[in-house]
């Protein structure tokens, strides 16, 4: 009897926590278990806005495939995904094809730039490794540049992110940790940096306490970061951007506008003839997409309905670990002739937003809110657990986060 062919597509916080799970409860002989990823590492997305600002090494966040997947169990395979072929049971890769029995979709997100013009030509986005240390680089260099010209220009130190959501939140907060060790570094009077936050909503993080929306505000702003809420982005120009705010248009010039206000599936899926929702699949209970039951869904790419408030719920790191490990249990299940699987039911364990290094908000247990100092330990806290179920003690000893006194 052939074993099943289980196609794992991503190393996101889903597609790495699946692979683990599976490699612990399935042996060699039960299934042959295949990883595809575009890079031979995983990475912390939640990190990703520490890179960009320059307070965190890229090394930090970067974590091996080698180190957490075993190879004697699961063959990797390092290659770009470029269509999904559910009818056929079928991946196309940059360089080959593969087929499957089962297929679990992780595939990531991009941004979602919402046709504003220019954005996708002008705009630095925080999706991989790659393009924050794109950012961190583009910015030390127009503050080395501000005093090496003949002509100061004002845009090089302006700093504009496009929304006030949590990565452009926690964004923010980071960058004006770095900010006063920039201006130290090239030698720039401090009050010559902006750093202005643009968000169309009437306020900063959406669905956060007001409480915890104001403290927030008021930490940033005593640190340097202007708000600009009900104002909509119109457009992205290489030297600025132009914002409606109150019917009216404004123009603010700048060389570094950071795009950090929503993100859609990878786009392969909406093209994939897989059902789906406005690009993402919107999974079964147990996390099947409903028009191929041997296609099964993670993180970014899939839909689940909070049936308390009736909208989706946010696609957190947290969400798709759990998810994977529902994943997981239903393909052993299916593995050894299994019929019944079950069905995902999300365990939220509250939500911390960091404002920098020692400062957060966040609400835990229910409605517990939190600020500050004891925000900021539990933030750490809850990185350093996702290290321990993605590797262990010993990824934790080497990646994690101690700095908390």
């Amino acid at each position: 009897m052939n074993k099943p062919k289980i196609l794992i597509l991503g190393a996101g916080y889903g597609g790495i926590m699946t692979a683990i799970k599976l490699q612990k409860k399935l042996s060699r002989n039960d299934a042959h278990i295949t990883l595809v990823n575009k890079h031979d590492y995983h990475y912390e997305t939640t990190w990703l806005h520490e890179n960009a600002a320059g307070t965190l090494h890229h090394d930090r966040t970067r974590i091996p495939i080698k180190d957490v997947v075993d190879t004697n169990k699961i063959e990797f395979i390092q290659d770009t995904v470029v269509e999904l072929k559910p009818d056929d049971k079928k991946v196309i890769l940059k360089n080959g094809e593969l087929d499957y029995d089962y297929l679990v979709v992780g595939l990531g997100f991009e941004a979602a730039t919402f046709g504003i013009p220019g954005l996708i030509e002008n705009a630095f986005t925080i999706n991989s490794i790659n393009s924050a240390r794109l950012i961190k680089q583009h910015i030390e260099y127009n503050f080395a540049m501000y005093n090496n010209e003949k002509e100061k220009r004002p845009e090089r130190l302006n700093i504009v992110i496009g929304g006030g959501g949590f990565t452009g939140i926690e964004f923010a907060g980071e960058l004006a940790n770095r900010v006063p060790e920039l201006c130290k570094e090239y030698d720039i009077d401090p009050k010559d940096v902006r750093m202005i936050v643009v968000e169309g909503a009437p306020t900063i993080l959406p669905g956060f306490d007001p409480q915890l929306i104001e403290y927030a505000m008021n930490s940033l702003e005593a640190r340097g970061v202007e708000f600009k809420t009900g104002a909509l982005l119109k457009e992205c120009r290489a030297d600025g951007i132009t914002f409606e705010k109150d019917e009216k248009q404004e123009e603010l010039p700048t060389l570094t506008t950071v795009w950090a206000a929503g993100v859609r599936a990878n786009s392969l899926v909406e093209t994939s003839g897989l059902e789906h929702n406005r690009g993402k699949v919107q999974v079964q209970p147990d996390m099947r997409a409903p028009s191929h039951p041997d296609v099964f869904v993670v993180g970014d790419c899939a839909l689940i309905m909070n049936e308390e408030t009736g909208r989706p719920y946010p696609p957190t790191a947290q969400i798709a670990m759990q998810e994977a490990e529902t994943i997981a249990h239903n393909l052993v299940a299916l593995v050894h002739g299994k019929d019944e699987l079950e069905s995902f039911e999300f365990l939220n364990r509250g939500t911390v937003a960091s404002l920098g290094d020692s400062d957060a908000i966040g609400v835990i247990f229910g409605d517990k809110k939190i600020f500050g100092w004891t925000a900021s330990f539990m933030k750490k806290m809850i990185d350093n657990r996702a290290l321990f179920k993605i590797g262990g003690v010993g990824l934790v000893l080497k990646k994690g986060k101690f700095n908390i006194f």
